[in-house]
């Protein structure tokens, strides 16, 4: 750091190579942003440009390959970064303090995190966009295809589950191949590439006078899986601090979604038919790719995070982990039993006299409420810390709603148990990504997740096959009857699930060489105290670490990856 101070001195009177000194590895991704830039920091400006080798070299020397590696992601030019920094350490809010040099780094990272950037917010917000719209006109068929489906060529019960369920099939097996495909593509390519696809099967299925090419449509449909490039892209144009904020922002859209397909998939069948479904999918699929064309930002190069993005290496080990088996088979089983019912629940209302425009006025109260039930639980489980219990309790009220809804002989029943249903499906939809994140080992959450994704969407295709066909067979009421035991087969698997003890998840930049140094480097940073898991991945160049809250001390694990020492390898 000795180059650093006499190539940038004006440094020295914001603290910033004193923050290095105390925790180089703490000052990760520091990015530039319009909204605080100003006037009043053009005097550091033209001092940092007057001298284009002295920035760089305090580039090198201060951020090591981060802060680099996100200006050339964001094309944001490196002295416009490195000038932002320098302003903003001298804000008394971020509480730098020389008195405290050992709480430097951490006091300017926490502040740093509070905040989404400019870039970061549009993203979100333009990637979430993009989401919700494919995730709606994915969803809307649910509540009317049973009903508006009667005039098709070739309908039967067997057919309507297919239809419902198809998009899951293709989407389940090209959920995790496609966002490794925009890793070569390019994300903007794969994505317009999806909702290509996606507006294709629209306008197949809004075409079609038989069952079987509306379930073509939907297979069509299903084959625009833009999931992993969407998050891919959130993962290069964001920070890694603020990363599970996109994240969360973009996941949302699923549940939103969701809801809004259940109140506007009635009235627009209502108003304009089946194929008036479909064309204003194909309407969304058009509007998405004019988002991604014009205002998704773009990156210049990819983020190579095993946090976010999914990995081929970690596949088959992952599949094999215990813990997270039973998480992709209980989500699996979930999405089963949401299919199923609705490919009976639409004619079983209509048979208690309710009237397919009217159904919304069940399905807006009933999801409302189950969310406003749903948080208590939420805020009761992480307060008493007994998280899986109230899993298992919202397990054991998807059965119980599954038995009132076979009495179908009247509308309370029905709705009563619909109410159940949703209070535990919102709750346990909300829980096992986060359970999923907890277990995932370190540096392969997201592998877990792509995985996850993917057992949710086969869930989907599975549970129209077996609706459709228990339905064609048996009868609307035994659908409810074979869920409910399909539920107590899963309430019996999630008895023995194990709910890990919560944990942070840290990543440092590091320079190793082969795999013979990187497994050192994980055996050792193994050792120190508070560290769960910790994986080196070398070719992303970067360790990652889950360690208990309160127990680790950062100050050492950047101690022992600073050392530098390279051990020798066995003959």
């Amino acid at each position: 750091m000795r180059c650093c101070r006499n190539s940038l001195k004006f440094y020295s009177s914001s603290n910033l190579c004193q923050a290095a000194n105390t925790s180089l590895l703490g000052l990760l991704r520091l990015t530039y942003n319009h909204s605080f830039y100003s006037n009043s920091h053009n005097k550091d400006f033209a001092r940092l440009t007057s001298d284009t080798k002295s920035i760089q070299a305090g580039l090198t020397q201060i951020f090591s390959a981060e802060l680099l590696a996100f200006a050339n992601r964001t094309n944001i030019p490196a002295a416009k970064l490195l000038c932002y920094n320098a302003a903003l350490c001298r804000r008394p809010h971020f509480g730098i303090s020389s008195s405290n040099p050992q709480s430097t780094a951490f006091s300017f990272r926490e502040s740093l995190m509070q905040h989404l950037t400019a870039l970061e917010r549009r993203t979100a917000i333009s990637l979430a966009l993009v989401f919700a719209f494919r995730m709606l006109g994915l969803f809307m068929l649910i509540p009317v295809f049973a009903i508006y489906g009667k005039d098709l060529i070739g309908f039967s019960p067997l057919w309507i589950g297919l239809a419902i369920g198809a998009y899951g099939l293709t989407q389940a097996i090209l959920q995790i191949p496609m966002g490794w495909l925009s890793d070569r593509w390019g994300r903007h390519q794969v994505m317009l590439l999806g909702l290509t696809l996606f507006a294709v099967g629209s306008v197949v299925s809004a075409l079609a006078d038989s069952v079987y090419m509306v379930t073509f449509g939907r297979v069509l449909q299903g084959m625009g899986a833009i999931s992993g490039a969407v998050l891919a892209l959130a993962a290069d144009l964001t920070r890694e601090e603020q990363r599970p904020k996109v994240m969360a922002v973009i996941g949302m859209t699923i549940g939103l979604s969701f809801a809004v397909a259940m109140v506007a998939g009635p009235l627009i069948a209502e108003a304009a038919g089946l194929a008036g479904i479909f064309w204003f999918t194909a309407v969304l699929a058009v509007t998405g790719v004019l988002i991604v064309t014009f205002l998704v930002p773009k990156a210049v190069n990819q983020a190579r995070d095993s946090e976010a993005l999914a990995k081929p290496g970690f596949l088959i080990d992952l599949f094999r982990h215990r813990q997270l088996l039973q998480l992709n088979a209980g989500v699996m089983i979930l999405h089963l039993l949401l299919t199923a019912i609705f490919v009976v629940l639409p004619q079983q209302l209509i048979d208690l006299h309710l009237e397919s425009p009217e159904h919304w006025q069940v399905y807006l109260p009933v999801l409302v409420a189950a969310f406003v039930l749903m948080v208590p639980l939420m805020i009761l489980a992480m307060r008493r810390q007994q998280e899986k219990s109230y899993f298992l309790f919202a397990i054991g009220l998807l059965i119980v709603s599954l038995l009132l809804m076979i009495n179908g002989q009247q509308l309370s029943w029905t709705v009563a148990g619909l109410l159940l249903f949703f209070v535990g499906f919102n709750y346990l939809e909300a829980s096992m990504p986060a359970l999923v994140s907890r277990i995932a080992p370190a540096g392969q959450k997201g592998t877990a997740m792509g995985i996850y994704a993917s057992a949710q969407f086969f869930g989907a295709f599975l549970g129209g096959v077996i609706g459709g066909s228990i339905a064609g067979y048996y009868g609307l009421v035994m659908v409810f009857a074979v869920a409910a035991g399909i539920g107590l087969l899963w309430l019996i698997i999630a008895k023995t699930m194990q709910v890990p003890e919560r944990a942070q998840r840290l990543s440092f930049a590091v320079m190793v060489p082969d795999d013979h140094t990187a497994r050192h480097y994980a055996e050792l940073l193994s050792q120190l105290t508070g560290v769960q898991e910790a994986t080196v991945v070398v070719a992303e160049q970067r360790c990652y670490l889950k360690v208990a809250q309160g127990a680790f001390n950062l100050q050492q694990a950047q101690d022992l990856l600073a050392t530098g020492i390279v051990p020798e390898q066995k003959a």
